[in-house]
């Protein structure tokens, strides 16, 4: 039996979602976000694409971490889609954007702002800072400059020179995939469903990994599940909680309902069916299939 949030399913229900899961699975590109983190835990696949991008074949990576969660001074977070480290002690930032809206200028110097502020530690001088490189992935031209790939940097305007402060921002446009480059021949890649179909043997084989084998699906759809149970507990723990500071149940339904709406929109995100997520939320068809349709426009 499956259980959770007080109540007991049979184990056909939870067989039901995995037969989703597997399908939603085959569908998955690493411009999907939950397949990319997967892609990314390993330390290679990180080290190829940082090598592309770059335009450095001896760039090596020593470590790196998935969904790390940066905060400011103010106590606001933002959590990043994978930060590296390479041999010279330089970081990256590597994010994947499926919407424009969450590649923004403003984005992207809040998370140079947040790599640097993490990586100084105190009594160290200012110039130890490394340097830092934010990489955003996009699926479409943020720049609106009909180009592969933008670097930005701070410049002296009057004599058109390099700061030289060792802050980069790089824009990748996913949707150009001229095969006769090797970055081209990347974003082919990161938009196959099929491993079979990629250029890249060190991105082929990890998709193989979580595409083709028991054990690789079975740890995707583990992980599906979970966002889809910790999400439905999140939206009932909030309500709960809210009714209770405030003592009246009107609290609880509007912190349910607020818990409930994120996270519809997070497993439309992954690609569930809106019936299925509204039997998840136990909400009407109609009222997912407007909260959805809200979630469109929010920056990821």
């Amino acid at each position: 039996m499956d259980q959770y949030a007080g109540e007991t399913f049979p184990d056909e229900e939870l067989e039901k979602r995995y037969q989703r899961y597997r399908e939603i699975i085959k569908k998955f590109t690493l411009m999907s976000d939950t397949f990319m983190r997967n892609i990314f835990k390993h330390i290679e696949c990180v080290e190829y694409v940082l090598q592309v991008i770059m335009g450095r074949k001896d760039l090596h990576v020593v470590d790196s971490v998935v969904q790390k969660d940066y905060k400011n001074l103010q106590g606001r977070s933002a959590i990043l889609d994978c930060v590296a480290l390479d041999i010279e002690n330089k970081r990256y930032d590597v994010e994947v954007q499926q919407k424009n809206e969450g590649a923004s200028p403003k984005r992207s110097r809040y998370h140079s702002g947040l790599v640097d502020m993490n990586t100084l530690e105190a009594g160290h001088e200012f110039e130890e800072l490394p340097d830092s490189y934010v990489i955003f992935i996009t699926r479409g031209d943020v720049l609106g400059l009909g180009l592969p790939v933008g670097h930005i940097g701070r410049k002296i305007e009057e004599v058109d020179q390099d700061f030289g402060d060792g802050s980069h921002i790089i824009y990748v446009n996913a949707a150009m995939q001229d095969e006769e480059t090797e970055l081209g021949r990347l974003m082919h890649d990161f938009h196959c469903k099929d491993a079979s179909e990629m250029y890249s043997e060190v991105l082929a084989k990890r998709v193989r990994e979580l595409k083709e084998t028991e054990e690789g699906v079975y740890s995707m759809c583990q992980e599906m599940d979970e966002i889809y149970n910790e999400g439905i507990l999140r939206g009932e723990k909030i309500g709960e909680k809210r009714g209770e500071e405030r003592g009246i149940t009107i609290g609880e339904e509007r912190g349910e309902k607020k818990a409930k709406k994120a996270t519809a929109i997070s497993l439309a995100e992954m690609g569930l069916p809106v019936e299925q997520i509204a039997r998840g939320v136990k909400e009407r068809v109609s009222i997912v299939q407007t909260w959805i349709a809200e979630g469109m426009t929010v920056v990821k």
